[in-house]
């Protein structure tokens, strides 16, 4: 029943029987068949049924809530259990907005040092992308903002404020103030995260309370090329200043303070809204909520 569950769930994450079966490493027919097994268990259907997946039934969809909730019990106990045989191990996977991932080792560096025989994998996520794939189990865990868009039922660790800089090279426009406004910035040829990420929203709202549009003339959901552009010389950035520094710019760059107003938006750890959370998970929240974590991020 759990494996039938954990393949439903796949299959709702994928929406397509083929992805889905390579996902999961099996054969389409197989999971065909074990998804059949599944609705004459329940006495319902799940999918509705045509030559290709076209959606849930609403009885699937009920049952998508129940196996979220079954396959992540399970997944606890079972981790709870080794944890009990070896002490605390395994894999952490954790989703991270573009503009957090230099942060990321400040978390991750104090809790491998107190626990060696975990790993990580982080991969970087729009903060959607990052709800997302926490419902669906896809990760343990997301960096994301806490203040700027609903988050839904999840566990929330605040672990610093992103505050804004106008990222240009010496001896461009305006790179010679000591701070500058959103309606000055909005002028400049800028490249900018791309509008699925909610960095750039929040960028697009502060200019619009200041009642202007950014210039933008080029996007990328990749801080790399953003950066790589601001070398250049032709572009500017508007970006966190905990982010640039993490790049170790030159006296070539200049990080410019944006005010009026001065913005400032609440970034931290989620996790599902679940207890018990698995003996990963729960070290991880509390490494976040510990003073050591804290004055990592407050630096």
């Amino acid at each position: 029943m759990i494996d039938k569950l954990e393949f439903f769930i796949t299959l709702a994450q994928e929406r397509h029987f083929g992805r889905a079966a390579e996902e999961l490493g099996i054969s389409q027919p197989t999971l065909s068949a074990a998804l059949r097994q599944l609705e004459e268990q329940l006495g319902v259907s799940l999918v509705v049924r045509g030559s290709r997946f076209q959606g849930l039934t609403p009885e699937g969809q009920r049952v998508l809530e129940w196996a979220r909730r079954i396959v992540g019990d399970t997944r606890t106990m079972r981790e709870e259990m080794r944890a009990a045989r070896k002490g605390l191990s395994g894999h952490m996977r954790i989703a991270v907005i573009p503009t957090a991932l230099a942060m990321v080792p400040r978390l991750t560096e104090p809790f491998q040092a107190r626990h060696p025989d975990v790993t990580f994998s982080v991969t970087s996520r729009t903060s959607l992308q990052v709800l997302s794939q926490i419902e669906n189990l896809e990760i343990d865990a997301g960096i994301t903002y806490l203040d700027n868009e609903p988050l839904g039922r999840v566990t929330t660790v605040p672990l610093y404020h992103e505050r804004y800089h106008l990222i240009t090279g010496a001896g461009t426009p305006l790179s010679d103030r000591e701070h500058v406004s959103w309606a000055e910035v909005s002028h400049l040829r800028l490249c900018l995260l791309t509008p699925d990420m909610q960095n750039r929203r929040i960028i697009n709202a502060h200019m619009a309370e200041a009642g202007v549009t950014a210039r933008t003339t080029l996007e990328s959901n990749s801080m790399i090329v953003l950066f790589s552009h601001i070398r250049t010389g032709q572009w500017a950035s508007i970006m966190p200043r905990n982010v640039a520094e993490s790049f170790g710019f030159s006296k070539e760059i200049r990080m410019i303070p944006i005010i009026q107003p001065e913005a400032s938006h609440l970034v931290g750890l989620v996790a599902t809204h679940r207890e018990p959370h698995t003996p990963l998970v729960s070290a991880l929240l509390h490494a976040a909520r510990s003073g050591v974590a804290a004055a990592r991020f407050d630096r």
